[in-house]
Order: structure tokens, then C-alpha cells, then sequence
């Protein structure tokens, strides 16, 4: 996770670095406005992954997670098609159905409540499917509706760019069952941080449970679904030793988890950290992974 704080001078050094260590995909906040950082610099997700897509050859690249805040799927879906063109196949797309933070008031509305926020997630994610299959799409939903809107030449990825929806709750959890290639899980939002590797792995074995359920409901074999942990906001990523990394990665592991997100280290806080011990730490372990798999 490289948040998009720093001028594209000096961010495009650690979208290319992150692919040069082996990392699998880099992601960046789809936000307007970020918690401690909302005064100072900050930039747009989708410009950021494209001039990241730009410099980067192979690593998987996306938002994590985008929402419907401040997005609305016939556009969402335009830019897109755009950036899985320019990266070529590389997007992957992060989804959720956002917070009640500053985005969720920034267009002068108040924050929506619970209930209409997952309705409003369902609807998003199901209409943004339909527009990212379809080069045609018409749809007259309560929340979000599209009139002929066109999405030629369509997505390098097809049917359409793969989707990552994060999701704790049974509504949310359906819709991965029956729209995700890889199901999110930042912990239960609940348990004060930082969640070690043991608590962190029972906290998500439960929600894996819940899941499973959901594919069930929805006729998919979990098998098929992607289980991606992003550490940082509650599930500590055991970032101060190579063995706190190890454990906490072989944890996550043994309990069916794909994919771990870990966020480049900052001059500060949040996430303030030293890039030379985090290449060392990290990069030492994807290396090692590597190694034995090829063996």
C-alpha cells in the first residue's frame, strides 16, 4: 500500500520499487481527503495508478478500496476501462462501501446511514459489473442509474477487470461471494490495534466462516475466492524484525489467506518507518518465498 502523499517525482521511485523487490500487486487509498493528512499534500487514486502504470512493467496495480462516497459507477467504470488499457490488464479493482469520514460529507450531503450505505454499495457494485461487461448499459436503480452509457473498447481483462470488495458484514460478504475475484478484510474494526498475528488469524478465520457461508448460499466453491489481509489499520504487520514478519505471514498463511498487503514505510506517522529495514525485512522474505517455490 504506497498512499498518494508525495509528488510524482519522487512517488514514481516506489511504485518502481515495489515491483523491483517481487511484490505481487501495489495498491493506493482512493480517498479526497485522508484522517491525519487531510491538510496537506494528497493526491487523486486513479491519476496516481495510471502514471504508476506508466513506470511499472508487470506488478498488479489498484485502489483499495474505492466506494461510492464520492463515485458513481457510469464514470467510475469509463476510467476504468482507461486505466486496465493503459496498464495493460494490469488493474485490479478494490472496493467497499466507504466510511463516514470526510468523503462521505465532502459533496455537502450528510453521511449516509448504515442501511442506505449498503444499499448503496450493492446497488454501485452491481451496476459497475454490468457497465464493465456490457458496452451498452441502461440500468434505472433508486440510488444509481445509467442512460446508454458506453464503455468501448471494453477491458483488456475479460469479462472486466477483476473486482476485490472488502466487506465484514452478510451483505457484503454475498456480494463477494457473487462479484469478487479476492475477498478484503482490514480485521472487525472493533478490537482496539494493533491485532497480533494469533488474534489477527482467529479474528479472520471467523469472518472466512462467514464467507464461506455466503459462497455457499451463492453456489461458488470458497476455493475460488481470493482472501486478501490488509495489515496497518488494526491487524499489525509485524514490520519491526524479519521474524515478527515471518510469523505474522506464516500465521495468515496456514489459515487459507491469499494475498497480504503491508503499507510503505513514511517520514512519519501514520506508518513511519525505515525503507531500508523494510526492503531488508519484507523483500528478504518475498525473496525466500520465491526461492523455495522455484525449488
Amino acid at each position: 500500500m504506497i498512499l498518494p502523499d508525495l509528488p510524482w517525482s519522487q512517488a514514481q521511485l516506489l511504485w518502481r520499487r515495489a515491483e523491483e523487490l517481487g511484490f505481487d500487486h501495489a495498491w493506493t487509498y482512493d480517498h479526497l481527503a485522508w484522517r491525519s493528512l487531510r491538510d496537506s499534500a494528497w493526491f487523486g487514486a486513479i491519476p496516481t495508478l495510471t502514471a504508476a502504470a506508466t513506470v511499472t512493467d508487470h506488478i498488479q496495480i489498484g485502489p483499495l478500496v474505492a466506494s461510492p462516497n464520492f463515485r458513481h459507477p457510469v464514470t467510475f467504470a469509463k476510467e476504468l476501462v482507461t486505466l486496465d488499457d493503459v496498464s495493460g490488464g494490469r488493474l485490479f479493482v478494490g472496493i467497499g462501501s466507504g466510511g463516514v469520514g470526510w468523503d462521505a460529507t465532502v459533496l455537502g450531503e450528510p453521511a449516509w446511514p448504515p442501511r442506505e450505505r449498503t444499499d448503496r454499495f450493492t446497488e454501485f457494485v452491481e451496476l459497475l459489473d454490468r457497465l464493465l461487461r456490457e458496452p451498452e448499459t441502461s440500468s434505472r436503480g433508486r440510488y444509481y442509474s445509467a442512460d446508454g452509457a458506453r464503455t468501448y473498447p471494453g477491458c483488456v481483462q475479460q469479462p472486466r477487470v477483476p473486482f476485490a470488495i472488502a466487506a465484514t458484514g452478510a451483505r457484503g460478504m454475498r456480494l463477494a461471494a457473487e462479484h469478487a475475484k479476492t475477498w478484503v478484510t482490514t480485521g472487525d474494526r472493533v478490537t482496539p490495534p494493533p491485532v497480533g498475528p494469533d488474534a489477527g488469524a482467529d479474528m479472520v478465520v471467523e469472518q472466512m466462516r462467514q464467507l464461506d457461508n455466503a459462497c455457499a448460499a451463492a453456489g461458488r466453491d470458497p476455493a475460488t475466492l481470493g482472501r486478501l489481509v490488509l495489515t496497518g489499520p488494526q491487524l499489525d504487520a509485524g514490520l519491526a524484525s524479519e521474524r515478527e514478519f515471518g510469523a505474522v505471514m506464516d500465521r495468515y498463511r496456514e489459515i487459507g489467506v491469499t494475498d497480504l498487503v503491508v503499507h510503505w514505510p513514511r517520514a512519519s506517522e501514520p506508518y513511519a518507518g525505515d525503507v531500508s529495514a523494510f526492503e531488508r525485512i519484507v523483500g528478504g522474505r518475498i525473496a525466500a518465498d520465491r526461492s523455495q517455490a522455484a525449488d
